[in-house]
C-alpha cells in the first residue's frame, strides 16, 4: 500500500497526516491566520515520529479548496515543494469531500456539505458516501444560501448536512430544510480523511505532477493558476 502525506490548512483548521499501510496518523489544530508558521513543523513532527523522510513517500496529497484563498495557497505551496523535492506525484482532494467522509456511517449516506464563504456565501457540494468511497452528486458550488439548487441533486429522502455553512440554513430553499436528518456545523476538512481518501485516488492513477497544483476557489473573479 502506497505511504502518503496529506496536508490541509483551508480553513481555520491545520492538519496533516500520513496514511502508511491503512493507518492514518493526524496532527490537528484550530489555528485561525497561524498556518503559515505551523504547518511545516507540524509536518516535520509527523514524519520524524514515523521516521520517514520524503524520499520515503509514494504521493502528497493535499486540500484543494474550496476555502480560503489565503489557506489553499499555503498548503498547495508547501505540497508543491515537498514533491518536486521527492520527485512525486500529488493527488488533489475537495475539502467538501473531506468532510462528507467523517459523517458518512450507514451504508450509503447523502451528506450535504458547507462552508461558509464570507460575504453572504456558502461553498457547497452533495455527496454519496458508501464506506471509504464519496462521490460528487452534479457539481461543486458557490452562492448565496437563497440561491441553493431548489430540488436537490439525486433526490435524497434524507440529507446528513455538515460545516459551517449550515449557519445560513434559515435563508435556504426549504426543501434542505425539510430533507436534512442530522446538522452537524463542527466539522472542518481534515487530512486523515483527505488521506483516506487519497489513497484510492492513487491507485485509481488520479494523480498529477507537481507543476499542475492548483488551488480550487470556486470564485469566478480568481484566477485558477499554479502555484509557483
Amino acid at each position: 500500500m502506497p505511504i502518503i502525506l496529506a496536508i490541509d490548512t483551508s480553513t481555520q483548521a491545520c492538519s496533516c497526516a500520513l496514511n502508511r499501510d491503512g493507518i492514518i496518523i493526524e496532527r490537528f489544530e484550530i489555528i485561525p491566520r497561524q498556518h503559515a508558521d505551523r504547518l511545516l513543523s507540524m509536518i516535520d513532527d509527523l514524519m520524524n515520529d514515523q521516521a520517514l523522510v520524503y524520499s520515503d513517500l509514494d504521493a502528497v496529497a493535499y486540500g484543494q479548496g474550496p476555502g480560503s484563498f489565503t489557506g489553499l495557497r499555503i498548503a498547495a505551496g508547501v505540497t508543491q515543494g515537498i514533491a518536486f523535492g521527492a520527485n512525486i506525484p500529488v493527488v488533489p482532494i475537495s475539502s467538501l469531500a473531506s468532510m462528507a467522509l467523517q459523517v458518512g456511517k450507514s451504508e450509503i449516506d447523502i451528506v450535504f456539505s458547507t462552508l461558509d464563504a464570507r460575504i453572504n456565501e456558502v461553498y457547497w457540494g452533495i455527496y454519496s458516501v458508501e464506506g471509504k468511497r464519496v462521490s460528487l452528486i452534479g457539481n461543486e458550488g458557490l452562492c448565496k444560501p437563497e440561491d441553493l439548487p431548489p430540488c436537490v441533486s439525486g433526490n435524497p429522502v434524507s440529507l446528513i448536512g455538515v460545516g459551517s455553512g449550515l449557519e445560513f440554513l434559515n435563508r435556504m430553499p426549504e426543501v434542505y430544510k425539510e430533507i436534512l436528518s442530522d446538522k452537524i456545523l463542527s466539522i472542518y476538512p481534515r487530512a486523515g480523511t483527505m488521506a483516506e481518501l487519497a489513497v484510492e485516488y492513487f491507485l485509481q492513477g488520479l494523480v498529477k505532477q507537481p507543476e499542475e497544483v492548483s488551488p480550487v476557489y470556486l470564485r469566478d473573479n480568481v484566477a485558477k493558476v499554479s502555484v509557483k
